[in-house]
């Protein structure tokens, strides 16, 4: 099975997308559960993960219910206000519904780039271990120091690192990247999401030679044990295609064992999230 661990749906407000400025213009527009099924029918996706994009509450419980009516989304990382003294209450009622899997913060976009590391943050990532839930990590690669600072706090709890932490692909700059991440790899609680790295390149001329480097790194850090395939649709579709970027990455591991590739590609996406309809 072929799971993509990370993608989002939203319909389109510009008050509430402002990230999406005007070298994004194809993606201002509504993305909904029919729009990927088409996609995944080209590309040869069985099931997905669907990725909160705006921070709120609300948004988590429509994700939820668009779970609930699609069977082929086998679970939501959702939003909650983990700073909050209530996040424990919160988190039990979202957490009731199955398909709920993971959390995530909007970390990247923090004015404090410490904020993970606070004291509030730290309680709200610790209430998820009650819930049996994996905690996403969105940051950009010069949070990195401080990421490995947060995962060491917390060696019980399961955490995803979204879109390889954003290198400067588009520059082509791999370090301090590449040993940062080595480094978050020796920890055995911490994945990586194959994701996001084509809308990170930023350039309109590009080849898979660009990526292959950055690729190459994940693979050494994490192994293929904890790697996950994510197309980041609909965001990707400012650089590439959904089909074409599947293409891309079943192109950047083909080096890799059979079994290997169907790890990256799905069944570490099942365990780490624990998709019970995948």
């Amino acid at each position: 099975m072929v799971i993509d661990s990370h993608h989002h749906f939203w319909r389109y407000l510009p008050a509430e997308f402002g990230w999406i400025d005007d070298g994004m213009a194809a993606i201002r527009r509504d993305f909904l559960p029919a729009d990927l099924r088409r996609e995944m029918g080209t590309a040869g996706v069985d099931a997905v993960v669907s990725v909160q994009a705006r921070q709120s509450v609300e948004e988590t419980r429509w994700l939820l219910d668009l779970a609930t009516q699609n069977p082929f989304i086998a679970g939501v990382v959702g939003w909650v206000p983990l700073v909050s003294p209530s996040v424990a209450a919160d988190l039990a009622q979202l957490a009731a519904h199955p398909k709920l899997v993971a959390i995530r913060h909007v970390l990247q976009d923090e004015p404090d780039p410490l904020f993970m590391l606070r004291d509030d943050f730290q309680a709200g990532i610790r209430a998820l271990r009650d819930f049996n839930l994996t905690y996403d990590i969105l940051i950009y690669h010069r949070h990195l120091p401080q990421t490995i600072e947060l995962v060491d706090r917390h060696p019980a709890q399961p955490f995803v690192i979204d879109h390889i932490a954003k290198p400067s692909i588009k520059q082509g700059t791999i370090e301090p990247w590449a040993r940062h991440l080595r480094e978050l790899g020796r920890r055995p609680h911490v994945c990586c999401k194959l994701s996001g790295l084509v809308t990170e390149i930023g350039r309109p001329q590009w080849t898979v030679a660009d990526l292959r480097p950055y690729v190459d790194v994940v693979l050494d850090a994490f192994g293929p044990e904890r790697v996950l395939f994510g197309s980041d649709w609909p965001v990707c579709l400012v650089a590439c295609g959904y089909a074409r970027w599947m293409e891309i990455a079943q192109e950047l591991i083909a080096h890799l064992s059979p079994a290997e590739r169907a790890a990256i590609l799905g069944e570490n996406a099942r365990r780490v999230y624990r998709l019970r309809d995948a």
